[in-house]
């Protein structure tokens, strides 16, 4: 392309972010509920959450319906769906593991467990929404993963006849490059993998809403605007420390995820990075044709570096991915949510797949930190002889894994052994990262590798096969 034609294509895509407002176009939504009160003086409980996102409120919505006797508190620091739960792309995915590739490179000898497990939580998910009225725009269109280079779509080939070989294949097809634009329509599209049943779309800040308004339904105290300061053992169970009180519980469950364990040594597994997302206008009944997007399904493409994108139900497209930036010293911070030049290169890289889009606007832009861990899947644990439980570390996967780990948190609290807490996946844990600024380098490295391997067809280098041996990687 000429210099004159690159600079009138950016031009044409940095003119549609000037009405962008840095906010998440989710958690905007007039439906949203007023905040429950602050904590305020001493309460007691038989189980406190503590995290008002998916992974908190799935634990106090399941330990009710498990027990509708059961005393429960949920303590969140702001406000619910707050943080990853109202920012994230709405793709809700039965997948425990990060995707299959993930899974059954570290648990072969569990991955047909898991994916049934995965297949019921899925279906658990969508018969609680029914059951609680949840009004979450939940559509369980699939999902297709898109190669839009060669490699990717020789890759996808040969990955389908592996997933068959395996006996995984069930309701998972091949589409070729006509087979996947019929689906939707991308001049960049070569291939895709089309995943008929194990994907839902859903707007995620009124899931988290909706999961809130259950939890008071059934009786759970929720408590906005009450970080938990600190836990320490109080007779036979816990005190949590609060700005204006404390409560004294039986048990704990952690769900923080991303934030910083209030077990200090659980906090060197998991690190933040930051994602981003763009939503653009609602498309007009010619621009949706003009894409040919009628099954509603989300996409993601295959490269290291990936996007992710879907329709709202108002028929914007959310168009997220690509970077994932880690910030030193693994903090997180607000102003790490609004990232400029992260916006910029989505607008140049969502023009590029859909060139008959040109002229739409984006409305909204936004980030928000993943909890990351070295396997890229959830890992689990106890502490305090058992009275507290934790789940973290979904690494962007957690719309439907959260339900799962609410699970596991509740078997492992009430001392049951289920088919879930015999799973390696729950028994063992992945490895922490290490100090600064080792981990930030580290990471640095494997970022540039990745972005390397893009462009040299998929080719990994050393650090990357290293890096694949010890089972450790990044990403987003």
């Amino acid at each position: 392309m000429a210099p004159s034609a690159m600079s009138r294509g950016k031009d044409n895509w940095t003119a549609s972010l000037s009405e962008a407002r840095p906010v998440p176009y989710w958690l905007e939504d007039p439906g949203k509920p007023h905040p429950e009160p602050a904590l305020t003086g001493t309460d007691t409980c038989d189980l406190l959450v503590v995290g008002g996102g998916y992974s908190g409120l799935w634990t106090a919505l399941n330990a009710k319906e498990r027990d509708p006797r059961r005393d429960v508190v949920l303590l969140e620091a702001r406000e619910v769906g707050w943080a990853a739960s109202g920012r994230n792309g709405g793709f809700c995915a039965a997948s425990l593991t990060h995707g299959l590739p993930n899974g059954l490179a570290r648990w072969p000898d569990e991955i047909h467990r898991l994916e049934e497990l995965g297949r019921r939580n899925l279906d658990g998910i969508e018969a609680a929404i029914a059951r609680h009225g949840i009004d979450c725009d939940f559509e369980r269109t699939g999902g297709i993963d898109v190669a839009t280079e060669t490699y990717q779509a020789r890759e996808l080939r040969d990955w389908h006849r592996a997933l068959q070989d395996e006996g995984l294949a069930d309701g998972i097809d091949f589409l070729d490059a006509d087979a996947v634009r019929e689906q939707v329509d991308s001049p960049t599209f070569q291939a895709g993998l089309f995943d008929r049943r194990g994907v839902a779309m859903l707007h995620p800040a009124k899931l988290a809403w909706g999961l809130k308004q259950a939890c008071v339904r059934l009786g759970v105290r929720v408590h906005e605007h009450t970080p938990a300061l600190t836990l320490k053992q109080y007779g036979a169970g816990m005190a949590v420390g609060t700005p204006y009180g404390s409560v004294r519980a039986r048990r704990v469950a952690l769900g923080t995820n991303v934030f910083p364990s209030l077990l200090r040594r659980v906090r060197s597994y998991t690190v933040p990075v930051y994602d981003y997302a763009l939503m653009t206008e609602p498309l007009s009944a010619d621009r949706l044709a003009a894409i040919g997007w009628r099954n509603r399904q989300g996409l993601g493409d295959s490269a290291n570096q990936f996007h992710y994108f879907r329709l709202s139900a108002d028929n914007r497209i959310l168009w997220g991915g690509y970077d994932a930036i880690y910030p030193y010293g693994g903090r997180v911070r607000a102003e790490y949510d609004d990232r400029p030049q992260t916006y910029a290169k989505l607008a140049g890289h969502f023009f590029t797949c859909f060139p008959q889009l040109e002229g739409v606007r984006f409305t909204h832009a936004w980030g928000g930190a993943i909890d990351t861990c070295s396997r890229f899947s959830a890992f689990f644990g106890t502490a305090h002889r058992g009275r507290v439980a934790y789940a973290a570390g979904f690494t962007g996967l957690g719309v439907g894994a959260t339900r799962f780990g609410a699970d596991v948190m509740l078997d492992l609290l009430d001392g049951e052994r289920t088919e879930r807490t015999e799973l390696e996946m729950v028994r063992r844990k992945p490895l922490p990262f290490p100090p600064e600024p080792f981990a930030w380098t580290g990471i640095a490295l494997t970022k540039w590798s990745l972005a390397r391997a893009d462009a040299h067809a998929g080719r990994r280098n050393l650090w990357l096969r290293t890096m694949d041996r010890l089972g450790l990687g990044f990403d987003s």
